[in-house]
């Protein structure tokens, strides 16, 4: 017979598993939309300063 204390311990571990996987997914959405907005804003100021000779 399975004890309540390991079918304790399993959930905790699918929860945690769950919380650290969804905050992994979450740090690399955030970085590859800063990225994405770094590179923006580098592209509009190269293009919006004038050229020297």
């Amino acid at each position: 017979m399975e004890s309540p204390f390991l079918s304790i311990l399993v959930l905790v571990a699918v929860v945690l598993l769950v919380v650290v996987t969804g905050g992994i997914g979450y740090l690399t959405l955030a970085d590859w939309r800063d990225r994405r907005r770094r590179e923006e804003e580098k592209r509009t100021t190269r293009s919006a300063t004038p050229k020297r000779r």
